[in-house]
């Protein structure tokens, strides 16, 4: 799809941050824009939480502070992405209407004191929102400066849910508009158990905490009010901007990283002219880079294969995980440029100059506490003359793939409800480790909506999709039609879209279209493995299932489904086929299914070579670039040949990249 039809927000790839010069003494700010010129910065955030700054009391603005730095950014050349403020409510509003303030599953209100200190269904927050979002385009929209809108800052990172009072209301209205009657709601949310029956709508509320299990139901339904609101929150905000500035165009910072998932951002990318994500490595993983691309993959998906923005991520430590580990010499390009290859036209951070007070003061910024005579200060400067010679790379995309892997807000939601076969099984588990097996052979793949069209691509995988959107298994049964192959794994197709168990037997969405039928979940104890016949090992969860019309390609050599199918193949007429997986593989043996799903289709990797890079090529009208990020101790050969833009050398096929390097070789 296309989105944005005006210009990039800068000539190459956006460098930069969010720049917060209302922490600093005015002057500062000269040699902030100084040292942003050194480093090569060219879009900056401003404005994300200054609405205290702005408006100090209600109607009285300080706009000049404002003025001078927009100013002192446009003579230096360096564009920026002005936020409306609604992240962070001045005081004053917090003590005049206490009842905009969330309240908690528990029934306690919150305070203010912090960040994103509102109830998302509250009036007062959504007209005060959108009137100081007018008031800021209204002065600033046509500002030299001004290159892209900023709505707010990480929708319901903070506040995802509210249960309060206003929140209730609303949800029963939400209710209403999604049912055409409470016995339709009744007969979804199964109120017959344990005696919870409605006679009307006005009887429900929130799922707050309560004596035993919340209605499953109940709460999926809360979720997707609560994501909606989200939704309607943006859209209020954007119609503003581009009633006023048709000109600019608008986004607003996801979250797609690690285990946030309070928004369906499928809904919310219709609404934005550019997608952006902030994204955060979780520095004790030692695979991080793998959840990193993963990812990018995600939110590359969501933007339709268009090129996208990193809003945010860090130079080094970040403040808010248990132990905040400092990046390594060199992770900082690492990182930057996997996110560019997987495609990113924006490199931004959080922030510019580390905070000296304040409660991210130990989160690490492009200027460190240590000042620009800093390694890490070098390093940025490095980062931004790196992106500077790869301007050319700008509005290419990424190479399309020939294997989607499907992910699901609303499945990821419902999967993770109360009282499961397991607490051992995790939504994002699978799709991770397929995905990074993928990564590790070096095989391109599109991680995209479940809702997405599925045309041109030879191998589908569908990893604990537990709640499948409607129509899903035709369009997969096309796939496996025209040769293709299909991967559905365990505890897919379980229920309907009110969270109600498919009868028959499971995976009931998709039983047809893989010809198996299972009888019942058999998940092993904490810790617990299987042997498998085929000398593989199965984790966390087995089924005992039969195979009505399907070959049986490994079977339990032990455990509670032991003689049972654990892996199945239903074939098509042609070469297509639907594969069953009814367990979690160790990884060798999942690195090993992958290798026979893509051999059977035919996908080749992206570059035929040694294992041990990340490899990833964009494409464009002018040429193709290919991306290796060698994230090993060991200089590692690339059969590949090009003018490398990183070191400004030519690079033979078999060239190594460097030991924690990265190449990027205009093919």
């Amino acid at each position: 799809m296309t989105r944005w039809a005006g210009p990039w927000p800068t000539d190459g790839i956006a460098f930069g941050a969010d720049y917060n010069p209302e922490q600093w003494p005015e002057e500062v700010w000269a040699d902030d824009v100084a040292l942003m010129r050194q480093a090569g910065v060219t879009l900056v955030s401003v404005g994300i939480f200054s609405w205290g700054q702005l408006e100090p009391e209600e109607g009285r603005f300080e706009f000049g502070w404002l003025d001078r730095i927009l100013d002192l950014l446009h003579e230096a050349g360096i564009g920026v992405d002005l936020a409306t403020p609604s992240a962070a409510p001045p005081v004053w509003l917090h003590l005049a209407h206490p009842e905009m303030l969330p309240v908690g599953a528990d029934g306690l209100r919150l305070t203010q004191g912090s960040r994103e200190t509102w109830c998302v269904s509250s009036p007062i927050i959504r007209a005060h929102a959108t009137r100081i979002a007018r008031v800021v385009a209204e002065r600033y929209g046509h500002h030299p400066a001004v290159r892209m809108w900023h709505v707010s800052n990480e929708l319901a990172c903070h506040n995802g849910r509210c249960y309060c009072d206003v929140s209730a209301a609303a949800f029963r209205d939400w209710l209403g508009k999604e049912y055409p009657d409470v016995d339709a709601l009744n007969l979804a949310w199964g109120t017959a158990f344990w005696g919870q029956r409605y006679a009307s709508f006005e009887q429900i509320l929130p799922p707050r905490r309560t004596t035993a299990i919340t209605n499953p139901g109940q709460r999926l339904d809360f979720d997707r009010f609560s994501s909606d609101a989200f939704v309607g929150h943006l859209e209020a905000e954007a119609a503003v901007l581009r009633e006023v500035t048709p000109h600019l165009p608008v986004t607003t910072n996801y979250m797609v990283m690690g285990e946030f998932n309070q928004i369906d951002y499928t809904a919310t990318t219709p609404l934005v002219d550019i997608v952006s994500n902030d994204h955060y490595l979780s520095a004790e993983d030692p695979r991080g880079w793998a959840e990193l691309a993963f990812s990018a993959d995600r939110v590359r998906g969501l933007a339709g294969g268009e090129p996208w923005v990193l809003m945010e991520h860090s130079t080094s430590a970040v403040n808010w995980q248990p132990r905040n580990l400092a990046k390594e010499p060199g992770q900082l390009l690492r990182n930057s440029l996997q996110h560019v290859a997987r495609g990113a036209d924006g490199v931004l951070f959080f922030q510019w100059r580390q905070s000296r007070a304040g409660a991210e003061k130990f989160h690490s910024a492009l200027v460190p506490h240590a000042g620009a005579d800093s390694a890490l200060f070098r390093e940025v400067c490095d980062l931004g003359a790196t992106l500077g010679r790869l301007a050319e790379v700008r509005g290419s995309v990424v190479e399309p793939a020939r294997v989607a892997l499907l992910w699901d807000t609303q499945a990821w939601w419902a999967s993770e409800l109360d009282a499961h076969p397991t607490i051992d099984l995790h939504y994002l588990d699978l799709a991770r480790r397929l995905h990074g097996a993928l990564v590790d052979a070096g095989v391109a793949v599109d991680v995209l909506p479940a809702t997405a069209t599925l045309d041109g691509y030879d191998v589908v995988l569908v990893p604990t999709l537990y709640l499948a959107p409607a129509g899903l298994s035709d369009r997969l049964g096309g796939v496996v039609a025209r040769g293709g192959q299909v991967l559905v794994s365990y505890f897919s197709g379980i229920v309907d879209e009110a969270d109600r168990v498919l009868l028959g037997g499971y995976p009931g969405a998709f039983r047809d279209l893989l010809g198996v039928r299972v009888e019942e979940f058999a998940p092993l104890r904490e810790h617990g493995s299987v042997g498998l016949s085929d000398g593989g090992t199965g984790q966390v969860w087995t089924e005992r299932l039969t195979a009505t019309d399907a070959e049986v390609l490994a079977t339990y050599a032990d455990g509670p489904a032991a003689g049972g199918p654990a892996l199945t193949r239903r074939a098509a007429d042609g070469p297509g086929a639907a594969w069953y997986l009814s367990t979690r593989l160790d990884g060798p043996s999942l690195a090993a299914l992958v290798g026979r799903l893509v051999d059977a289709a035919g996908v080749t990797p992206v570059v035929a070579q040694p294992g041990g890079l990340e490899v990833v090529r964009r494409t464009g009208g002018s040429g193709s670039w290919l991306f290796a990020i060698n994230h090993t101790e060991a200089d590692l050969p690339l059969r590949a040949a090009g003018f490398d833009l990183v070191r400004q050398a030519p690079h033979r096929a078999g060239d190594p990249v460097p030991a924690r390097g990265v190449t990027v070789l205009r093919e």
